[in-house]
């Protein structure tokens, strides 16, 4: 009997042990993974971006040609051909419209008979300019005959000179029937058509030049400061990623009676091909010397007495004070100079219960 209660005995320890092994361990384990799984403080952050201290201002415009002309026949007449239409790229010298060369081809071929008829009177005259000399020589013709044949070789002389003008003349105005291009362009408006009759010096053709390009925009008066000083740029609607160098070349003396703007022409010295007439475009002016800056909460500020810092956070969350220069102070932001770089990720609430040796989670973040 005492033998089977010594084993009951030690059923009961061994059972007791069981129990007691398995709870330490759900202990330990327990410990461990709430050691592990200790929270991270929760912080809300704002990325640094800096940009320029005067804000930009851009301004839509168009882009148009500096030198665009209305081209009219010198002459008048009918118009026989028109051989250009808008939109055509012209080269110099290319023909864009003719008259009729009836009438001027019977004026240069009556200028012409003039000259042949000068010419004959001229060789009479001088014949008989040299008679007379003999005759005065011999004695036989008196002062005032050779006079008189000097003065009608002299006169002959004139009237040829006269004739070989009126030839030049039509011969030039027979030329002036065909229009061409002076420059390389682009046919923008036509205002002739066959069977009209125009006047000399009336607007037939308006070519646009193919050379430099400009910008024109409204600038309203209290920026006129800034487009004549700042540095500016344009950028075309079907390329916004392009941008191109933009120089102010005139300016309006006076405003538009409606809008108050001026109108402002900047030139394109760098424009391709792929800045066409009449294109929209956006122009963009900053000042030459302003200072690159970044707006942040007032409350991501730190200071206890010292330089004032900015805790940033990397992104295995770990913290790093660094001290910045501030520009000015607002009543709810802050402007910062430097000290910190473009894209950083600073702490905006609770700097003051920050510790450096903690690790923090970062839960929302703004823009700035």
């Amino acid at each position: 009997m005492s033998a089977f209660a010594g084993f009951r005995s030690q059923i009961k320890a061994l059972s007791a042990l069981g129990v007691i092994l398995p709870a330490l361990a759900l202990g330990g384990c327990d410990q461990s993974t709430a050691e592990k799984s200790e929270p991270l403080r929760p912080v809300l952050v704002a990325q640094v971006h800096y940009q320029p201290e005067t804000p930009e201002r851009s301004f839509v415009g168009t882009i148009r040609p500096r030198i665009e002309t209305d081209m009219g026949f010198r002459v008048a007449g009918k118009v026989e051909k028109r051989l250009v239409e808008v939109g055509q790229v012209v080269e110099p010298g290319q023909a864009l419209a003719t008259l009729d060369q009836v009438d001027l081809k019977l004026q240069a071929e009556q200028a012409q008979a003039e000259k042949s008829a000068a010419t004959g009177t001229l060789a009479q005259a001088a014949a008989a300019q040299t008679r007379a000399k003999e005759l005065k020589a011999k004695g036989w013709a008196t002062d005032a005959q050779l006079d008189q044949a000097n003065a009608a070789a002299a006169e002959a002389r004139a009237r040829l000179n006269r004739a070989e003008r009126s030839v030049e003349l039509t011969d030039n105005s027979l030329s002036y029937a065909t229009l061409t291009a002076d420059a390389r362009g682009v046919v923008t408006a036509t205002m002739i058509n066959p069977g009209q009759v125009v006047a000399a010096g009336q607007a037939a053709i308006r070519v646009a030049r193919m050379g430099e390009k400009e910008a024109v925009v409204a600038i309203p008066e209290t920026l006129i400061g800034r487009a004549k000083d700042g540095v500016a740029r344009v950028s075309l609607w079907s390329e916004p990623g392009k941008t191109y160098a933009a120089k102010l070349r005139e300016i309006a003396p006076q405003a538009d009676p409606a809008t108050r703007t001026y109108l402002a022409k900047f030139s394109l010295p760098d424009a391709d091909d792929r800045v066409a007439l009449g294109m929209t475009a956006t122009l963009t002016i900053t000042d030459r010397d302003t200072e690159r800056v970044a707006k942040l909460p007032l409350s991501a500020l730190f200071s206890q007495g010292t330089s004032p810092s900015l805790y940033v956070v990397d992104d295995a969350g770990k913290v790093t004070l660094k001290p910045v220069t501030v520009k000015s102070y607002g009543s709810e932001n802050v402007i910062v100079a430097g000290g910190v770089e473009e894209g950083a990720k600073v702490v905006t609430l609770g700097v003051q219960k920050l510790d450096p040796a903690e690790k923090v989670r970062v839960v929302s973040s703004l823009s700035f």
